[in-house]
């Protein structure tokens, strides 16, 4: 992993966290127990600080930032998928951000709310508890069903397994040509 002190800001990561070796990760950042950072994520404690709290998960090509003297919070059990951009906001316990969705600047995300893939959350939206949002911009769909809920919390559960079998068994390898 690429750990960068930044104006006399360390990254914080707990023993238990996995952070891919390909992810950056800047400043004042702090990565709870049990975190998955994936390949290519970039989060950047430059400007303000990001929290990353136990059990959440940060894919591949993620971006995480956030404006001067403000904070990033992702709640325990966040779930961020691919590509997708979290500036600024705070995400309440068990939220999904979905593949290249954006969340901008003052947003409060409620708890066991899932954002789709590609979405776009405007700057300063307060996002109600459990519901889908989607579209550009952003708009809430519906209530999420309790089988919903429940799909987003085993996926995040196979990520923390996931944290935990990187930690074991990834290994660089050497290719091989045939």
């Amino acid at each position: 992993m690429a750990l960068f002190e930044f104006n006399g800001m360390r990254p914080r990561v707990d023993a238990s966290a996995y952070v891919h070796p390909s992810a950056v990760v800047i400043g004042d950042v702090t990565i709870g127990a049990n975190c998955y950072i994936g390949p290519h994520a970039s989060l950047r404690g430059d400007f303000g600080s990001i929290v990353i709290e136990e059990g959440s998960n940060v894919q591949d090509n993620c971006t995480l930032h956030v404006g001067i003297r403000e904070t990033c919070w992702l709640g325990v059990n966040s779930h961020i998928g691919h590509g997708a951009v979290v500036h600024g906001a705070r995400l309440e316990p068990d939220v999904m951000i979905g593949m290249n969705a954006v969340v901008m600047d003052g947003v409060v995300i409620g708890r066991q709310t899932i954002v789709a893939a590609c979405a776009f959350v405007k700057a300063g939206w307060e996002v109600p508890a459990a519901v889908l949002v989607a579209g550009v911009p952003g708009r809430v769909v519906r209530r999420l069903d309790e089988a919903e809920i429940a799909g987003k919390a085993e996926g995040t559960r196979l990520y923390q397994q996931l944290a935990r079998d990187c930690l074991r068994t990834m290994r660089e390898v050497e290719g091989e040509t045939r």
